[in-house]
């Protein structure tokens, strides 16, 4: 069984912006490349799980974002980083537009996309990770039974409050190093 390091894009991958869409708007937050290097290194599998509300919304289309991802991973690339796979759910239960606009098992914070992955790739959950940077990702980890938690402050504002057990909250990608050992 794969150990995976599941991992949301737009506040832990890149910057937080509206609805990032084209590569000119996307912008790599400092020791992304590192970080993920070192999970590969590792021996972990990475894979991107993304709410895409702005395709739902009508504000972008599935192939702009399929066009960003395509530059992300060859960025990746060129750093040596392999990034397994990425899941991406659309839809949006309020706002979305037309067949865009449900309820889907595959938005965050259910574990749709999650398990997808499990049964692609034949995944270890207790032996895998997730960082997101919103309590939706944290908790659509703890519905499909990751263990491991880390809610990083590079993106959304992070209410410690809140904080469900088990879950770490640190400073930026890099941090969970202290963590593993």
């Amino acid at each position: 069984m794969n150990k995976v390091l599941f991992i949301d894009r737009d506040g832990v991958i890149n910057k937080e912006k509206e609805y990032v869409h084209h590569p000119e708007e996307f912008e790599f937050i400092d020791g992304v490349f590192d970080a993920l290097k070192k999970f590969n290194l590792l021996g972990y599998l990475i894979i991107i799980i993304s709410n895409q509300a702005g395709i739902g919304r009508g504000l972008y289309t599935e192939e702009d974002f399929k066009n960003v991802s395509e530059w992300m991973l060859e960025e990746f690339r060129k750093h040596e980083v392999i990034i397994t796979d990425i899941f991406y759910d659309p839809h949006h239960p309020v706002y979305g537009v037309g067949k865009y606009k449900k309820d889907s098992f595959d938005r965050k914070p259910n574990p749709g996309m999650i398990f997808k992955a499990v049964k692609k790739y034949d995944i270890d959950l207790k032996n895998s990770l997730l960082v997101g940077d919103k309590l939706s990702d944290i908790e659509a980890g703890i519905n499909a039974g990751v263990e491991t938690l880390f809610l990083v402050r590079t993106g959304h504002s992070v209410n410690e409050i809140i904080i469900p057990a088990g879950c770490t909250v640190i400073d930026a990608l890099n941090d969970i190093f202290k963590f593993l050992g």
